[in-house]
């Protein structure tokens, strides 16, 4: 049964969320194949429930899903972008799974489907599907000239893939992170992973930033990996929320998700806003809440966001649920226009 608010839900969220999920999707027995799976999708229409107003700060409610399988495998998403704006799609989930689909608006620009939804076990070197989940605990995701760049949780590492929606291979290539391996926590590793501005300092780079790796002062462990300023830098811990991903905004500045819960408050979610200009070798990167939402509205365990402009010049912020293939939790997409007034 799921509950749309209230503290019977709240409750059994924080708890699946602490003591595990509920199951684990199948595991294949040979070789990895792509599975095609049809995805049910409910629209939603408010984002705070049981109240139509669609103005959050800077931030409109466009409108979202909520999604539903048969298939045992779909679920635990991470992270995901997408490869034609506001269209097609690819992702990671958390147990080892890339996926790929469509999205689908109506003619009002509102989300309405998923089509051409299907999934694939990640693979060694070999083409085997990788069976242990500590090994292929994907969490962040960046995609750029069809190459994907995954941040993994537990056996922590950066790597890159060459995407082949048809036959997704190994790595061919591992990056050095820069910040120090003891640093990073086992469960706490890189969640956002996301290229820099093209036109700005980093060139293009890319960037990541770990969930709640902290250093001594209890600010977020992050790095600058890639172009003419390599280096590492920190995020400000605003409060008791951990940075589940993140991508830049055309004008430089860094956008994350974050998300917080307990047992008595259940799941929260917040956008934040990291100006540019720290986010810098040495520098501790700070900025200003856009939005906060709790379990009020149409939330859950918000885990992947990304940012793209929309064919009538809207700048768009779209954000995913990971729901732990728990049957207490959903997962959802959601929608915003960010306003840059």
């Amino acid at each position: 049964m799921i509950f749309s608010r209230g503290g019977f839900r709240q409750t059994l969220f924080a708890a699946t969320a602490l003591f595990g999920v509920a199951w684990w999707p199948a595991i294949a027995a040979g070789p990895t194949s792509v599975e095609p799976i049809e995805i049910s999708a409910r629209p939603i229409s408010e984002f705070q429930i049981g109240r139509a107003e669609k103005q959050f700060g800077p931030l409109e409610f466009v409108g979202g899903l909520e999604m539903t399988s048969s298939s045992r495998d779909f679920g635990a998403l991470s992270a995901f972008r997408f490869l034609k704006p506001g269209g097609e799609f690819i992702g990671v989930a958390d147990t080892g799974f890339w996926f790929f689909g469509t999205l689908v608006h109506d003619a009002d620009k509102r989300p309405s489907g998923i089509q051409n939804f299907r999934m694939q076990q990640m693979v060694d070197r070999s083409g085997q599907p990788i069976v242990k989940k500590w090994e292929v605990d994907a969490e962040g995701l960046a995609v750029k000239d069809g190459i994907a760049t995954v941040g993994f949780e537990r056996n922590q590492r950066v790597a890159q893939f060459k995407i082949d929606p048809d036959e997704m291979k190994a790595p061919f290539r591992q990056l050095d992170f820069l910040v120090p391996a003891w640093e990073i926590r086992q469960n706490r590793g890189f969640e956002t992973v996301t290229h820099a501005n093209p036109y700005g300092q980093h060139e293009g780079g890319l960037v990541v930033v770990s969930e709640k790796s902290l250093d001594k002062a209890g600010n977020i462990y992050a790095a600058i990996i890639e172009g003419p300023h390599k280096g590492v830098f920190t995020v400000k811990r605003n409060g008791e929320f951990d940075i589940t991903d993140g991508a830049f905004l055309p004008d430089g500045d860094l956008l994350l998700l974050e998300r917080s819960f307990s047992m008595a408050g259940g799941v929260k979610m917040r956008l934040r806003r990291i100006y540019g200009e720290s986010v810098e070798k040495g520098a501790v990167a700070d900025g200003p809440v856009l939005m906060e939402a709790d379990m009020a509205y149409q939330i859950d365990n918000m885990e992947g966001l990304d940012v793209w402009v929309r064919d009538d010049g809207a700048l768009m912020v779209s954000l995913v649920s990971d729901d732990n293939h728990s049957i207490l939790q959903r997962n959802l997409y959601l929608e915003f226009i960010l306003h840059q007034d």
